[in-house]
């Protein structure tokens, strides 16, 4: 298989996950959110809701995300009462009020980094307000390290649907030099709990490249990810956005990227394709295998990838209303503070054009390999294979893709490297802006 090299992993986004860029998105558009939460929604779009739990027991070298290192149970008590009271002012909004919940995903830092009491408490408070008890899917991240059987059990008890565990790598000096909390042997005790207690679905998380990986050890990880068997496998190829803390140290010291170069994570990512493919999975999509591609959804992806609505609560947490993206405030003070004072903690927002909706759908469907081009016509009016016809002929030409009337469909070169594709479906005047 060719397998191009583009270098390097140099310091930047490359995994996109909305569209137009993060770096678009402005203060000066938040009174248009605001305008959409107060008006009468489109009820017939689904909706979903993301929590963000933004603390950690240690932060890892490559997140990117918002987190809070080692807080107190003050601190966190001071937030499960700032959600409430956000949960609160959400649930009487008009686009809000009244509609149920197809989803739920509660995301970090480590959601799993809260007590079984405190998980408890946040269920209590919290599902009054916007349940989540008739979602399809309600998904929690877990760090190995903080996990217990009693709280295992708790998960269960405050209806999660779907656990995904962020394993990353079977090799505990990867781990360390990573900077992740756990070690393998909490890796195995937890999943041990897991599948004790029993729960619909569970995924867990790989990374390819992590500093100090090689190809004996990726072949291992691999394997012994395919022996827990889960129902679903994750497999991230590392970047390096800005904020990382390896991305601050090339920075700071000049040092050049410590990260396996491009070439090499796809060649990785492929291996992993084909060993779990024999062992029974099935791509469905650029990072993810599923044992059952029948009933083994990722219901939180599809709905986003298709422009469904998602409630942003907590600190940093991203938004989609009604066609509105918006983001809250990502400083944890000043969403407390916020929050405390009766406002809705949003910070930045943005209305796509109906152009740019159509765009971000097809960027996004296209990382799960196969987009069908009915429902674009369908909701849009539009055919995406006029509408795209240069960038579809210059991938096709490339061996990236393949099309028809009725079809777009990635090659394996393609999938391998999918999220480097999308650009060239932007806007001219997003390709070379600084993503987030």
């Amino acid at each position: 298989m060719d397998l191009e090299t583009t270098g390097t992993t140099e310091i930047g986004s490359y995994f996109v996950s909305n569209y137009p860029p993060f770096s678009q998105w402005k203060q000066e558009h938040v009174t248009r959110i605001h305008d959409v939460l107060h008006e009468s929604p489109d009820a017939s779009i689904p909706m979903g809701l993301y929590i963000h739990i933004p603390f950690c027991r240690k932060r890892c070298k490559f997140c990117y995300f918002r987190v809070y290192e080692k807080q107190n149970a003050k601190t966190i008590e001071r937030y499960v009462q700032a959600l409430q009271k956000e949960f609160e002012m959400l649930s009487q909004v008009e686009a809000i009020k009244g509609r149920t919940l197809d989803f739920a995903y509660f995301g970090g830092g480590t959601p799993s980094y809260l007590s079984s009491k405190q998980l408890l408490s946040v269920r209590d408070r919290l599902s009054s307000l916007l349940s989540w008890e008739t979602a399809k899917e309600v998904t929690f991240e877990c760090e190995p390290g903080t996990l217990n059987e009693e709280k295992v059990k708790t998960l269960k008890e405050i209806g999660i649907t779907r656990i995904s565990l962020g394993i990353e790598s079977f090799n505990d000096k990867l781990l360390e030099v990573n900077g992740r909390a756990h070690l393998t042997p909490e890796v195995y005790k937890a999943y041990d709990w897991i599948q004790n207690v029993g729960f619909p679905q569970v995924n867990i998380d790989l990374i390819a490249g992590m500093m100090g990986e090689t190809d004996d050890n990726w072949t291992e990880s691999v394997e012994k990810a395919a022996e827990f068997a889960p129902d679903n496998i994750t497999i991230y190829q590392m970047e390096l956005p800005h904020n990382t803390i390896i991305s601050k140290e090339m920075k700071e010291m000049g040092v050049t990227s410590p990260i396996a170069d491009w070439t090499t994570k796809r060649r990785w990512m492929n291996e992993a394709i084909e060993t779990l493919q024999a062992k029974g999975y099935h791509l469905a999509s650029g990072n993810e295998l599923v044992k059952n591609p029948e009933t083994d959804r990722f219901v939180y992806r599809d709905n986003l990838f298709r422009g469904n609505d998602i409630v942003a609560t907590g600190v940093s947490s991203f938004g989609h209303m009604q066609g509105v993206h918006y983001q809250n405030l990502d400083r944890l003070e000043d969403y407390l503070e916020t929050v405390e004072k009766g406002e809705l903690p949003i910070n930045r927002a943005l209305e796509p054009s109906e152009h740019q909706r159509l765009i971000r759908e097809f960027i996004l469907q296209l990382k799960e390999g196969h987009v069908l081009t009915q429902p674009f016509q369908e909701k849009f009016d539009v055919n995406i294979i006029e509408e795209f016809s240069e960038a579809l002929e210059n991938q096709k030409k490339a061996g990236y893709l393949t099309f028809d009337d009725s079809q777009v469909q990635l090659t394996r070169k393609g999938m391998l490297q999918a999220d480097s594709l999308l650009t060239e479906y932007f806007e001219p005047e997003h390709r070379m802006v600084r993503y987030t």
